[in-house]
């Protein structure tokens, strides 16, 4: 028994370590927003996906880049425009007079990570091409069902202050994405840090000083080492009430779906991980509540008109249920 222990505890180090390197290296050309690598990490090890809320330039496409550099996979931008089509986010059959057949042309979707830029710039119709991709990982087009490359992650990007010409996400689009990341602006600090970095290298010589750390088939091996982390059963009935809550509060419109609750407790397995350890606290329920939860909740107008903000009304919720210790 404690030789299985010592097992599990080197391969929890072994991710650990591959997630300090992964930090060291994307350190080397963004400043700060540690919160938001360490999230876009968790949702790669649980195969899910991530909408990022933040204004233009905070890094928000860099760090994807970085990202498909490090794990050593292909990266594909696609920039959300209202003219935007299905097909020119999917592919399309074209007619090969050579072969006198249709042949499926794959579209920018076709990646293993995929940037959306401004993913609220399209109109639903286009959004809704993103429905099946997103929850089963394939397309299907004209009868014939495409799979996807492993891994397959989309990064979503929305800027929360210009709503002109904007489309709303729907409830379903928005419950596909693991976690929302609100990204605020660097402190002063950081920014003369950057303004430090780029005056002296230029960000192309910095990008290309990136090394390659884990492979996609390592992605897969840390993965089953996530699901192999204990959760005890008293904290898994602490995510239970704290989704129930949202459901049953006066202050919602909307709650939470059971879908939130195996996002919490996928990620609180992959958090304690990456920290190095094979068990889940009650501490990393609470930090992936409101990153997992903030999306899926729809505020009554009321407190919507009082200033409530989503995360202020977790952190409420979560205060009134007792901590598991």
């Amino acid at each position: 028994m404690e030789e299985n222990l010592y097992e599990q505890r080197a391969d929890i180090n072994k991710l650990n370590d591959a997630v300090i390197n992964i930090r060291n290296e994307i350190s080397k050309v963004i400043v700060g927003q540690h919160k938001m690598v360490d999230l876009l990490l968790i949702a790669l090890l649980c195969d899910g996906h991530v909408l990022i809320e933040g204004v233009p330039g905070v890094a928000k496409t860099l760090t994807a880049k970085l990202l498909a550099k490090i794990i050593d996979t292909s990266f594909s931008r696609i920039q959300f425009t209202p003219d935007l089509m299905p097909s020119d986010v999917l592919g399309t059959s074209v007619f090969n007079p050579k072969e006198a057949e249709f042949e499926f042309k794959r579209g920018p979707v076709f990646s293993n990570i995929i940037l959306i830029d401004e993913i609220n710039r399209a109109p639903a119709k286009t959004q809704s091409a993103l429905f099946e991709v997103m929850e089963e990982r394939q397309v299907t087009i004209d009868g014939t069902t495409h799979f996807m490359d492993f891994p397959f992650l989309v990064i979503a990007t929305q800027n929360p202050i210009e709503q002109e010409g904007t489309y709303r996400l729907p409830e379903a689009q928005l419950d596909r994405f693991l976690f929302k990341i609100i990204i605020n602006y660097p402190t002063v600090e950081e920014e003369i840090n950057i303004l430090l970095n780029q005056q002296s290298v230029p960000q192309n010589t910095l990008l290309e000083s990136v090394r390659k750390i884990i492979s996609p088939s390592q992605v897969t091996e840390y993965r089953n080492i996530t699901n192999e982390v204990i959760i005890d059963p008293n904290l898994v009935e602490f995510i239970a009430k704290i989704v129930n809550e949202t459901r049953n509060n006066s202050s919602l419109y909307l709650g939470a779906s059971p879908r939130a609750s195996l996002a919490i407790l996928r990620s609180a397995k992959a958090n304690a991980a990456m920290m190095g350890r094979d068990f889940v606290k009650p501490e990393d329920i609470i930090e992936m509540a409101k990153p997992v939860i903030r999306h899926r909740i729809i505020l009554t107008p009321e407190k919507e008109m009082e200033g409530i903000t989503a995360d202020e009304l977790i952190n409420e919720i979560i205060s009134k249920i007792e901590v598991p210790r």
